[in-house]
């Protein structure tokens, strides 16, 4: 598989300082809660549900939060609408950002996120401005300990899978976004471990960027992920150390 190593994406999103990881389980546990609300809290039944169990599992949110956020998502209507606007925009280098925001006030949430990157050296972008250069994929992360590439790659396409790719030593399992949850099931039911499963947006083309630049894409990658109503920030810009 060509392009960038997302692992290395996936690494550096899991060094995060206790405040930051902090952060993260709170934005884990609200999508539990929703998808739980939404399409019910069974995880064999419900996609969604499942995906964002296993990547909570992934960043090591522990079971009985995850347990509380499923009996919160089905235990009835907060009176609130929850609704999931995506926005688009660039940052330093004219690289490319999608946002995913879970929010009950879009007046609120566009505003904190267009200040965000008009004082991060970025701008807010139209929809549709960027969104064409990103491809919505599952990315699975396996231990190259536990089997062998072939054996794997036999178990993962079989599944539904895309593709596989050897990083470093571990597996990277690319799926579409419908054969996510199939991947998933045949790798447990073989009882390998996961140490990353997520829905994500890969860019499919990046922008490499020098030391100096990775620091301002970082700083408006953190001033995002700070916000409340900011669930992920996806982008197309490959660090040096990638």
């Amino acid at each position: 598989m060509s392009g960038h190593s997302k692992w290395a994406t996936i690494k550096r999103k899991k060094a995060k300082t206790d405040v930051a990881r902090a952060k993260a389980w709170n934005k884990l546990i609200k999508e539990i809660s929703v998808a739980a609300k939404l399409g019910g809290g069974d995880i064999e039944a419900n996609p969604r549900l499942r995906a964002a169990v296993l990547k909570a599992k992934g960043q090591s949110l522990p079971v009985k939060n995850i347990e509380s956020a499923i009996k919160k998502g089905i235990g009835g209507n907060d009176g609130k609408t929850v609704e999931e606007p995506v926005y688009e925009g660039y940052g330093p280098a004219g690289t490319a950002f999608m946002v995913m925001a879970m929010t009950d006030n879009k007046t609120r949430s566009v505003a904190d996120i267009r200040n965000a990157f008009s004082k991060n050296g970025g701008n807010l972008g139209e929809p549709g401005s960027v969104a064409w250069g990103f491809q919505h994929q599952g990315v699975i992360i396996v231990s190259s300990e536990q089997i062998s590439e072939d054996e794997l790659m036999d178990l993962v396409l079989e599944a539904g899978a895309d593709d596989l790719s050897t990083q470093e030593d571990v597996y990277e399992i690319t799926t579409s976004p419908e054969s996510f949850s199939d991947v998933t099931k045949a790798l447990e039911a073989k009882g390998l471990e996961m140490m990353s499963a997520e829905l994500t947006y890969n860019p499919e083309n990046t922008v490499k960027v020098g030391s100096e630049e990775g620091e301002k894409i970082q700083r408006l990658v953190d001033r995002l992920e700070d916000l409340e109503d900011v669930q992920e920030v996806y982008h197309n810009a490959e660090f040096e150390d990638e």
